[in-house]
Order: structure tokens, then sequence, then C-alpha cells
């Protein structure tokens, strides 16, 4: 049961980690142009160096939910990996750690809300460039979604022994 307690943890820990990384860096969607490599992400768009992302007027509330998704769900999986702390010393034997898996699936839900907006409203639109395919951000994020979901319903169905 400790093995499995600790396997948790650190997939927990990992994806944190991910959310974080696929959130703050720019390369969420990439090209190619004349000028060489193009990246954007939920923030920038980034060739040798780094500009604001624009934007239409008609795909800025959907960036702006994209970006609040993300972040939402980094602060849910964060709470949910505290929590998770929490109940493992503070709860008695026997009991499920239903608290930690209702928050994991909160991010879950999050996730699914960001990366669905994002892939429904910016693939395959990029500005400059040619040949645009996902980058390794949309990919982390995607894991994330899987991560979460198998976490959260472990949580849910975990007691401690």
């Amino acid at each position: 049961m400790l093995v499995l307690l600790a396997g948790i943890f650190v997939v927990h820990i990992a994806t944190v980690i991910m959310l974080f990384v696929s959130t703050i860096a720019n390369v969420w969607m990439v090209g190619s142009s004349n000028f060489g490599t193009i990246s954007t992400g939920l923030w920038l768009l980034c060739n040798k160096t780094c500009m604001q992302l624009p934007v239409s007027s008609r795909d800025e509330a959907s960036l702006k939910t994209v970006q609040a998704f993300m972040i939402l769900s980094i602060i849910f999986s964060v709470v949910a990996l505290i929590l998770f702390i929490i109940q493992l010393f503070t709860l008695e034997k026997g009991k499920r750690f239903y608290m930690t898996g209702a928050v994991m699936l909160v991010c879950w839900m999050c996730i699914l809300i960001a990366v669905s907006i994002y892939t429904a409203r910016f693939t395959g639109t990029m500005v400059y460039s040619t040949n645009p395919h996902h980058g390794y951000c949309f990919i982390l994020a995607w894991i994330c979604f899987c991560f979460s979901f198998i976490i959260g319903i472990l949580y849910l169905v975990l007691r401690k022994k």
C-alpha cells in the first residue's frame, strides 16, 4: 500500500510540473517561416525574440479562457496535492481520499476545457508560418489531462490502510 501511495504521489508531482511547463512555455503551436522556426503559446509569439501574441478580437476571449483554465488547473492540482498530504496524516484507517479525488477531477475538467477550446479555435491558424503543427506543450497538456483523470479516480477508490 505504501508503494501505491508513493507512486500516486510521484505521478501527481509530475503532473503538477508538466502543467506548469505546458502553461508557461510558448510551444503550443510550431511552424516554419522564412526567418526560421516560429512557436506560439498561450502568452507569446516567439521567433528569435518573443513578442505579444497577436490575436484577433474574435479569438481574444477564447485565448483568455484557455489561459484562465490552465491557471485554474495548476491551482487545483497543487491544492489536491496539499490535500493528499494533509489527509494522508489525518485520515483514519479505512477512510478514502474523497476530497483529494474531487479536487483532482475538477483539475481534470479545467484541463479538458482549456485544451478543447485551444484545439477548436487555434489549431492550424498560426500567424506568419507555414506547416503549423502542435508543440510539446500542447502534448504535455493532453498527458496531464490523462494523468489527472487517472489520479482523481485512484484517489476516490483508494483507501488508507
